[in-house]
């Protein structure tokens, strides 16, 4: 038996930069990974099977369209294997809530069934596969972070973090991608100028806070509790930064240290959802 933590994604900012012909928009966006996150086992099996736990396991389906088989399936036909193991995916992260659970959670299925089928495929083919199932996948392959370019696809090196705090929360409420961009206004942002690293939180915070989410005004014309989720985050004692990730409806706070960011969660109401920590691969 296996398992694969698949880390909630944060969109620091997201700038909407153009619009190819196909009708994908082209983003720039700083992606890092918070502390929570969905967990999937994986064992040896004579077919391929889901199960789904968890608090948010009964908004998904073990159907074909979901994306942890498609990434068996697809990771499978690229080895030359059968599509075979038992898979059960334990849910901690909403659905549709702008974190990339989706993504996380096909990403976790690529390195997990890679290691179990010890297949020894190379990076660049796993992120090939990963790249052909969602432009978030791949960075959600490698957990760690990344800037975001072309639709999501094109990774390049983040500037070097500094330690920090992040408190993600979430009104209870779903937000399709789709309908967001539809409602989106206006024209397109230029790339953001970043430093090769910060020396703190506070310093990163203030260079962020010159950014945006360019998705956060439309999604919260489509489900206005974002902006009530906002406001509370940014009243919190401590709290350095507060925006939406993705198309939402999660936001986050940003604050000095993971201590600081779990003793503000506990303000929050508590028919929210909301999780604090440091960011993924962070101690503490």
């Amino acid at each position: 038996m296996l398992a694969e933590f698949a880390p909630a994604k944060v969109n620091l900012y997201l700038h909407v930069t153009g619009r190819r012909a196909d009708g994908y928009h082209l983003l720039d966006s700083l992606a890092v990974f918070g502390p929570a996150g969905d967990v999937l086992a994986l064992a040896p099996a004579a077919s391929l099977t889901l199960a789904l736990e968890g608090p948010f396991g009964g908004a998904l389906a073990a159907e074909p369209d979901n994306l942890v088989l498609r990434a068996a399936r697809a990771l499978a036909a690229a080895a030359g294997r059968p599509a075979a193991a038992g898979l059960t995916l334990t849910k901690h992260l909403p659905v549709a809530s702008g974190i990339g659970g989706g993504s996380a959670d096909a990403a976790a299925a690529l390195r997990g069934l890679h290691r179990l089928w010890d297949l020894g495929l190379d990076a660049a083919a796993l992120a090939g596969i990963a790249a052909s199932l969602g432009a978030d996948i791949p960075v959600c392959l490698g957990r760690r972070p990344m800037r975001m370019g072309g639709i999501g696809e094109v990774l390049t090196p983040a500037p070097i973090l500094p330690a920090c705090g992040l408190l993600l929360a979430n009104p209870g409420l779903a937000l399709a991608t789709p309908a967001v961009f539809r409602a989106r206004q206006g024209g397109f942002s230029p790339p953001a100028a970043l430093p090769t690293r910060w020396p703190d939180g506070p310093a990163m915070a203030r260079d962020l806070a010159a950014l945006r989410n360019d998705l956060e005004a439309p999604a919260i014309a489509l489900c206005p509790p974002i902006g009530t989720v906002l406001a509370a985050l940014r009243s919190l004692p401590g709290c350095l930064l507060a925006r939406m990730s993705g198309s939402g409806a999660t936001c986050f706070g940003l604050f000095a240290d993971a201590a600081a960011a779990r003793a503000a969660a506990t303000r929050l109401p508590a028919g929210w959802w909301r999780e604090a920590g440091g960011l993924y691969g962070e101690a503490g």
